[in-house]
């Protein structure tokens, strides 16, 4: 052999070991006990967040990601969406929002672990729970239960997913982030509804699941009888009660609520971050050593995304990151520290399980032990009335109700879940806004009824879903009536017009008026609509227009439930009434706008439309489109719809969800007093805001759908609204305020094993979102200020004017600390409890 040969011999030895040697150390092996996930030899606590991919833009999951990771995450967990990647059986989508793989590479680049939920059945409030609609069509398919049709595509998908997922190698074992995989989802919810075949169903999925050999465990959520070696795992807004089905298995959380979704027609629900804190608190103090908040990050149902029926176009669910990617304080910092706090307690938690011991009345303890000298405790009162004082190793601590302390070492307390010493945002955002270009408008008025020869005639009320395919939230129902004796005897006679549907909305027309809208809402979607009407003599005509706003995605069977128009009568109070229900109607799938596609920027100029400078308003039916210039900056933008009533919205051709402004809240049931006390058990009714008030009014435009100079909007009305009062914001700044006491915890990073941790000084600590600084110092006190974060400051009888120093350490940066103590702001009171407030703005 050649000096040459060997040459090229041992380069290519020394590559395939090189490629071997980077591959083995990268790669990890993932398995569980009964304590914890172990990630090569070694238990982990580990704290996760649900980020939703396709909910916003590929160009902020970076931002995003490194936000959750900033906030404490070691973990991302995500759905796969079914309906997305396989529009059409065998034609596969993975590009842009869904770029599966892109996003995968995006946590792992951020250094961060995955949870796949591949399911495929997502529920996630997405339309049809992830399901593509095609599948409904198969002949003999039922979902979720022990048949062939259904079984056979789901493993399809679930292979393609798991075999696209090893080519990248993205599992832990290939050394990727990809540590856990979910298949199925919160079956065990509605398992009894599907009888022996649903038991089947779980052991199947569970067996598939293995048979895939990802290499890294599976998870089956809200599943008592999921079958080993798959782990079930804990939903709800509490899982510290929650224990596995074998001793075998750890105890994980896979769903914990920061807050809820919204509604059209519904209030915002909120979670105060004290309970999300003490929930969180009480599961790891109980044993439990995995949690993801759902959601950490909610995002936006872009175009028709939301599930149904009625779920609102913001996904943003109270979560620590908002929908547009703001931090959310304190709910953000907050945990932030309850997360440090764990953190310290980790050499604990994976060495022993807890011991606990009884405090008193509803208070309690929970100790990990590594030696007999060397521990870690969580101290309860799960109490929601009364404060206490409780004695532990000798020391008295205090615990507020409905609250844990955590003692890294048995001895100093570090964190209390009811004590909030982060920073909080105040009142609402500053925003630099836009009018849309007056010169600009067009508008195009839609016909009523049949538009096209695509229409067909059926006999009877046909079901909507089945009609349209899902290819539109539109279906025309059309009829034509003759008024004679037999229908409308006598001149003068009141007629009402009787209609009963499934959901979710109709706007009804008698020859070619409207005449009527009714609607339902999201806890239940059918509604009925009695209208007065006139009638001429001879013909008439009746159009229906039968609106969905979103597939329906959650619960037993859903996949078969219905919506559309099921029952129309004309009735005489007099005489009785006509049943139009069984006759022959006439159907058009979709509305005009949606045929000629004048949400596209191709049209833009178009001849279809109107021009003019005033654009008509209130009008049924209408599609308009203006130019807008975007706000400077490099932020995210909001669409102010709150002059409209109810449609859709387009933004350079990407739709950014449907709109409905006009449909307001019930004027009761949220907290009278803005404040909602977080002691005791939390439900997605115990916290709500905006009553009286439509569920969303703005709504989100990614920065990057916009593009310097002008923009296109395109809006399709269907009720009537005013677009001339639309504006197009950006937020520039936002007040944010610390109120710290010279008793409140050093902060949670601070603390170090073996140190005098209460000999620390407390802190305030001021941060600004990425690129803004703190312009201003709007207050600042040390002493005894008066009033709280959110309500008005003044000064105190004890006050030192620290306003100097405050500025000098805040003023023109990003963030700042300041620390309390008397030495640094001086002693205006000695003796007295002394709190450092500070209020500032933070602006780009």
């Amino acid at each position: 052999m050649g000096s040459k040969s060997w040459v090229a011999l041992v380069l290519f030895v020394i590559i395939v070991f090189e490629g071997y040697f980077i591959e083995t150390v990268n790669s990890a092996t993932v398995t569980y006990d009964h304590r914890a996930l172990v990630i090569d030899g070694k238990r982990r606590v580990l704290q996760s967040g649900s980020i939703h991919y396709p909910r916003t833009t590929p160009e902020v999951w970076p931002e995003i990601i490194n936000k959750a990771k900033e906030g404490g995450l070691d973990v991302i967990e995500s759905y796969v969406f079914w309906n997305y990647h396989e529009p059409v059986k065998g034609q596969y989508y993975f590009e842009g929002r869904f770029d599966l793989v892109r996003f995968v590479k995006t946590v792992q680049e951020a250094g961060l672990l995955v949870h796949l939920r591949i399911g495929p059945y997502a529920c996630a409030e997405w339309n049809y729970g992830g399901f593509p609609i095609w599948l409904h069509f198969i002949p003999g398919i039922q979902f979720r239960t022990t048949n062939a049709p259904f079984k056979n595509e789901m493993k399809h998908f679930l292979a393609k997913i798991v075999e696209m997922m090893k080519e990248e190698h993205l599992f832990a074992s290939q050394g990727g982030p990809i540590i856990l995989a979910q298949v199925e989802n919160e079956y065990g919810n509605v398992e009894g509804s599907y009888g022996v075949g649903g038991e089947l169903y779980v052991k199947w999925a569970a067996e598939t699941a293995v048979s895939l050999n990802t290499s890294v465990p599976w998870v089956m959520c809200v599943q008592d009888d999921a079958p080993d070696p798959i782990i079930n795992t804990c939903n709800g807004f509490y899982c510290d009660m929650f224990a596995p089905n074998s001793p075998n298995k750890p105890k994980m959380w896979t769903e914990n609520y920061s807050g809820w979704f919204l509604g059209f027609g519904n209030p915002i629900p909120y979670r105060p971050v004290e309970d999300l804190a003490f929930a969180v608190a009480r599961f790891f103090e109980t044993g439990g050593t995995f949690q993801n908040y759902y959601m950490y990050f909610g995002g936006t149902n872009f175009g028709r995304t939301a599930g149904g029926p009625l779920v609102a176009t913001s996904y943003d669910y109270d979560a620590p990151i908002d929908e547009y990617g703001f931090l959310r304080q304190p709910k953000w910092g907050h945990l932030r520290d309850l997360h440090k706090a764990i953190k310290h307690c980790e050499k604990y938690l994976i060495s022993s399980d807890p011991t606990r011991v009884q405090l008193g009345v509803n208070l309690e303890a929970h100790i990990y032990y590594k030696h007999s000298n060397e521990c870690a405790a969580f101290l309860a009162n799960y109490g929601s009335r009364s404060d206490a004082n409780v004695t532990f190793n000798g020391h008295v601590y205090f615990l507020p109700a409905w609250s844990v302390s955590i003692l890294p070492d048995c001895k100093n307390v570090i964190f209390n879940t009811a004590k909030v010493v982060s920073q909080k945002t105040l009142g609402d955002p500053l925003f630099a806004s836009t009018t849309l270009k007056p010169s600009s408008w067009g508008w195009y008025k839609e016909r009523v009824g049949i538009w096209s020869n695509s229409s067909f005639s059926s006999p009877g009320l046909l079901e909507q879903i089945s009609t349209t395919k899902d290819t539109s939230d539109f279906l025309w129902y059309s009829i034509s009536i003759n008024v004679n004796e037999n229908i409308a005897p006598g001149q003068g006679k009141e007629l009402f017009l009787n209609i009963e549907s499934l959901g979710h909305a109709a706007l009804v027309f008698v020859n070619k008026k409207p005449i009527g809208f009714g609607y339902g809402n999201h806890e239940d979607a059918s509604f009925i609509l009695n209208e007065k009407v006139a009638l001429n003599p001879g013909n008439n005509t009746i159009d229906m227009l039968s609106m969905m706003i979103g597939v329906q995605n959650y619960g037993p069977w859903f996949d078969v439930a219905g919506a559309g128009i099921f029952f129309v009568v004309i009735a005489d109070l007099e005489t009785g009434k006509v049943d139009l229900s069984d006759e022959e109607w006439t159907y058009q799938v979709g509305v005009e706008g949606e045929y000629l596609g004048l949400d596209n920027i191709s049209l833009a100029n178009s001849s279809l439309w109107t021009t003019g400078a005033t654009p008509p308003v209130n009008h049924t039916l209408i599609w308009y489109k203006v130019s807008f210039l975007a706000p400077e900056g490099k932020g995210p933008l909001a669409l102010d719809l709150a002059s409209m009533g109810k449609g859709q919205a387009w933004v350079n051709g990407q739709s950014i969800g449907r709109y409905w402004s006009t449909y307001l809240s019930p004027s009761t049931g949220c907290n009278s007093s803005g404040v909602c006390d977080y002691r005791g058990t939390y439900d997605a009714n115990k916290c709500l805001k905006n009553c009286g008030q439509p569920a969303q009014t703005l709504y989100h435009i990614p920065r990057t759908w916009v593009q310097d100079g002008e923009n296109l909007l395109v809006l399709h009305e269907e009720l009537g609204g005013d677009p001339s009062k639309i504006s197009v914001r950006t937020r520039t700044g936002q007040e944010i305020c610390a109120y710290v006491s010279d008793t409140d915890p050093p902060p949670a990073s601070s603390w170090k094993p073996n140190s005098e941790f209460m000999s620390q000084n407390p802190e305030v600590q001021l941060t600004c979102e990425h690129g803004w600084h703190i312009t201003s110092i709007n207050f600042a006190s040390y002493g005894t200020p008066i009033g709280s974060c959110g309500a008005t400051f003044t000064l105190g009888t004890c006050n030192a004017d620290v306003f100097t120093i405050v500025e000098q350490a805040c003023l023109g940066k990003e963030g700042c600390s300041i620390t309390i103590s008397t030495e640094t702001l001086g002693d205006p009171c000695p003796g007295v409890l002394k709190s450092l407030a500070v209020q500032a703005l933070c602006s780009n």
